[in-house]
């Protein structure tokens, strides 16, 4: 029963900065009748109370503490009262008319099942260990013990991060605001982020159809808020196809419909629906919840659903701002300017967001007010905003993107090579086949052929015309996302898959704007009468959408097996039976060292066991995953050249020399365990002993803990 009470703290925390911003949540989401945004207020609360810790820290002023969060809230608290009382009458008159409650506790409720309900999924097999968790739980604890940020390198020591980190300090506020351990916070953080993700695409959705329809019956408004909420977060592609197939080898797809046989679900690998087409990638939502790797484009998805709604309330308003000198002026750009922050938190937490959401607004502004003065205006404070709100992590974060590389370019510009950011690579050529891309997409461009069916046929009025243009947007918008990775790629570190991060970010955003507007078109298939038409269309969406809403029911299965072993949350308890002399460091570590003190332990690559004090401790190491820090820095040299220092360290036999790259890297602890003989053969442990003292030893005798004098 204690998971139950830690989820029920972890709870506690996240319905406080709830209640507290529910206030300007109101302010913001007044149009959205149904609740009031209400299941935004969390996400808005996180957002905006870890932004102003993050600057407060950049600059100085106040620590990265508990009680620095503590005081934070109160003052977000009391700014939010101030709103309450002003609004206070508009607010009861409109819940006299409409009230919300009914469907804010519904959402309450929800929450707290999809929270609990995905804490229980990784409760059986909750350990950080395996894919890029080091990575992500590094970065969370290097931010937990930071005093002021940029938060440390684990991996690097002396420099910062120069990773997008946003959503990882966000993480570890809601640790530190809960006082639960870290690594049990890990789990935590990732079933809230799932949460918000259902109950944000349930308000969404539930909204829209409320706007479209006001006299719908509040069940059916339930209904589709819920298909919406479980196929953006949890659905999956067209692949699931493949499950009445013979199946094929790993990285080498066949064409479904030379393999049909009967139901087959044990040749059926559900990554394989992430990594399809060859040398690319392509997740979603639900393929994250369930690896639980906590990178950028995992803790953006609740942002990314506020900015999507904000857009929204924006567009079928038809914001006007207005240049002429008076006080509405100022007034009206507010929400651009938020936008502008929006964008800069996307920027942070996962850096190809940035520029996407940046130019779907941009877009959005195009369709509003045509080529006009107010395009203008908008895009500049947008645009400036966005370089504003970002500075604080701009000034810390040197990009590591070298340019745009042009896919299948023609030979004469493969011998020319650059013109400004375009590179021509020869060689660099990968054309999606188009039957793939219909395994990936196919269900949403079913979905968007039937909505301009639809659109076609359905008669509506100014308001609805609205509401189907940005549903339309959402799906071009998609669309064009998905086609960029077939002429353009972003340049990186590596050679065979050198589109995969761009087809990876851009389809990301792609899957979750085309499965919200793909719902809204199932509730709109109500626009064309009964007749063969109808029938024809709606059976066919109902088959295509069959395939991506089955995903879950093979993924989660084989990922966290039968779902019948005890209830575990916490992700460093692997480490007692793999590596129980590391688990002992680790504790006797986080115990003893408040600081952010360097350590020395082997160096290894990525994905691999190495790093793994580094990454339970959040103490930088001298040298730590090789192809992370290549791609973070952008050259193989950075952690290159100190590998052969960590190898002297480790293996020399001279004090001198070992004592001279101590005080190089101010090196206060020294691992020697069971890695670190596998990987040294020649370790040389005596010398410690004489450099500085054994502090600790585990308990099977395999690991020591040395303190060096600097």
């Amino acid at each position: 029963m204690d998971w139950i009470l830690i989820t029920l703290q972890w709870y506690i925390t996240l319905l406080i900065i709830g209640v507290v911003f529910t206030p300007l949540t109101k302010k913001i989401f007044k149009s959205f009748s149904f609740d009031f945004g209400y299941p935004f207020a969390k996400t808005l609360g996180i957002l905006l109370l870890s932004y102003f810790v993050f600057v407060l820290g950049i600059v100085k002023i106040m620590p990265f503490s508990r009680f620095g969060l503590i005081f934070s809230l109160c003052l977000f608290a009391i700014i939010n009262w101030f709103i309450y009382k002003k609004q206070r009458k508009d607010v009861i008159n409109h819940v006299s008319t409409a009230n919300p409650l009914p469907m804010i506790i519904l959402e309450e409720f929800l929450f707290l099942f999809c929270l609990f309900f995905w804490t229980f999924i990784r409760s059986q097999e909750p350990s950080i260990h395996g894919l890029e968790k080091f990575m992500d739980f590094g970065f969370i604890k290097s931010i937990l013990r930071a005093k002021f940020f940029p938060p440390k390198d684990i991996w690097y020591t002396d420099l910062p991060i120069n990773y997008y980190y946003f959503g990882h300090l966000t993480g570890a506020l809601l640790i530190k605001l809960s006082n639960i351990k870290a690594s049990i916070g890990y789990n935590l953080i990732l079933a809230t982020i799932f949460a918000q993700g259902i109950t944000q695409v349930f308000s969404l959705v539930t909204n829209i159809i409320k706007r479209y329809s006001q006299k719908i019956r509040q069940l059916k408004v339930i209904f589709f808020g819920l298909i919406g909420a479980y196929l953006v977060n949890l659905g999956g592609n067209l692949h699931t196809i493949y499950l009445f197939t013979k199946g094929y080898p790993n990285e080498t797809p066949a064409p479904f419909w030379k393999i049909l046989s009967g139901f087959n679900p044990t040749a059926y690998w559900y990554p394989n629906a992430t990594r399809f087409i060859p040398f690319t990638i392509h997740e979603f939502p639900s393929y994250s919840y369930v690896v639980a790797d906590l990178h950028g484009h995992v803790f953006d998805i609740p942002f990314v659903l506020l900015t999507i709604a904000i857009l929204f309330i924006m567009f079928t308003k038809k914001l006007r701002t207005d240049v002429i000198n008076h006080v509405s002026t100022l007034y009206s750009l507010i929400p651009i300017i938020f936008l502008g922050f929006l964008t800069a938190v996307h920027y942070m937490t996962n850096a190809f967001d940035g520029p996407i959401y940046l130019l779907l607004t941009l877009v959005i502004f195009l369709v509003m007010f045509g080529f006009s003065y107010k395009l203008f205006l908008n895009s500049f404070v947008l645009i400036s905003s966005f370089i504003i709100f970002s500075l604080p992590f701009s000034w810390h974060f040197k990009p590591f993107v070298s340019g745009i590389g042009v896919n299948c370019s023609p030979k004469f510009l493969t011998d020319i090579g650059k013109i400004g950011p375009f590179l021509f690579e020869a060689g660099n050529c990968q054309i999606s086949p188009f039957w793939m891309l219909f395994i990936l997409w196919g269900f949403f461009w079913i979905s968007f052929i039937i909505f301009l069916i639809i659109k076609k046929y359905r008669r509506g009025n100014a308001s609805s015309l609205r509401l189907d243009n940005f549903i339309l947007i959402l799906f071009l918008f998609g669309i064009f996302l998905t086609i960029i990775p077939e002429f353009f790629y972003i340049k990186d570190i590596y050679p065979a898959h050198f589109r995969a991060n761009t087809m990876f970010k851009l389809g990301y955003q792609a899957f979750s704007m085309m499965g919200i507007a793909s719902i809204i078109t199932f509730y709109l298939l109500k626009s064309i009468k009964k007749s063969i038409i109808y029938y024809l269309i709606s059976i066919i969406f109902v088959i295509f959408l069959f395939f991506p809403s089955i995903y879950p029911y093979f993924s989660i299965p084989s990922y966290y097996g039968s779902l019948n072993r005890p209830v575990q949350l916490d992700g460093q308890d692997w480490l007692k039976t793999s590596f129980l002399e590391d688990n002992e460091i680790i504790d006797y570590l986080n115990k003893n060292e408040k600081g952010q003190s360097v350590i020395l332990e082997a160096q290894g690559d990525s994905y691999t066991d190495y790093e793994r004090i580094s990454a339970f401790t959040g103490l930088p190491t001298v040298a730590g995953w090789w192809v992370h820090e290549w791609l973070w820095r952008g050259s193989s040299d950075v952690v290159g050249k100190r590998i052969p220092e960590v190898l002297t360290l480790f293996e020399s036999k001279d004090i001198n020399e070992t004592k001279s790259l101590i005080k190089k890297y101010q090196i206060k602890y020294v691992i020697i365990s069971r890695l670190e003989r596998q990987k040294y053969p020649n370790l040389f442990e005596e010398k410690w002993s004489k450099i500085g003292k054994l502090i600790f030893k585990s308990s099977n005798g395999f690991g020591a803990l040395y303190q060096v004098n600097q």
